[in-house]
């Protein structure tokens, strides 16, 4: 514990790293997951803007993609994060992999979780005369609100876990400070403090996710 201590400074600082990497990276892959989304349940046949190659091309690239586990596609992204960023270790390479590897998850969450919404709420907006694009964004978007809420705090969590995995490669953050501080030096309790950290942060969101899901559903 002394040894934590001295290092108290460090500690501080990988926290607020794991903020920065976490928080950019759910905001963009947030807002580029809910694009994609999008586009997979309006162009699929049958839909409100069907578009079969467009439909086929992305849901082909995210069937690809979402599966790799984190640490082989941060591996893979090595040199588009060199050309893109400049770098392939630190705080920045993390937030770049994340944003781009959680998008293709909140991809397909937007999508099913809108495939949920009730075909009648459609087909009563169709019949008013509206537009598929002002269906999509009006009326689909609004009723599937609450669970995209959850589904979004399911990738919150996911994103802290694999900030923590991005610290086996000098990612930054807790996984990082775990890493240098913990493991490589047999200090074990700065490893469990690093994992309730983890375990605080992840039920706080959790409970903030759930709050506004709460609020949404309520509506």
């Amino acid at each position: 514990m002394d040894e934590f201590r001295t290092n108290l400074p460090e500690f501080w600082k990988a926290i607020g790293q794991t903020f920065y990497i976490v928080g950019i990276s759910v905001v963009v892959a947030g807002l580029l997951g809910l694009v994609l989304g999008l586009v997979l349940y309006a162009t699929r046949p049958g839909s409100l803007l069907a578009n079969r190659p467009l439909f086929i091309g992305v849901n082909i690239l995210v069937n690809i993609v979402r599966p790799i586990p984190f640490v082989i596609f941060l591996l893979a992204l090595q040199p588009l994060m060199l050309a893109v960023i400049g770098t392939t270790i630190g705080q920045e390479a993390t937030t770049f992999a994340l944003s781009i590897g959680a998008s293709f998850a909140v991809s397909r969450i937007v999508e099913q979780t809108l495939l949920a919404v009730d075909p009648g709420v459609i087909e009563a907006a169709r019949a008013a005369g509206a537009r598929p694009l002002s269906i999509l964004l009006t009326v689909v978007v609004p009723e599937a609100l609450g669970p995209v809420i959850l589904g979004y705090t399911f990738i919150f969590v996911a994103v802290v876990d694999m900030s923590a995995q991005a610290g086996l490669i000098g990612g930054g953050g807790l996984g990082s400070y775990a890493v240098t501080y913990g493991a490589q030096r047999y200090n074990w309790p700065v490893i469990y403090i690093t994992v309730a950290v983890i375990i605080v942060i992840v039920q706080a969101g959790q409970f903030l996710g759930n709050f506004l899901a709460r609020r949404a559903l309520r509506r």
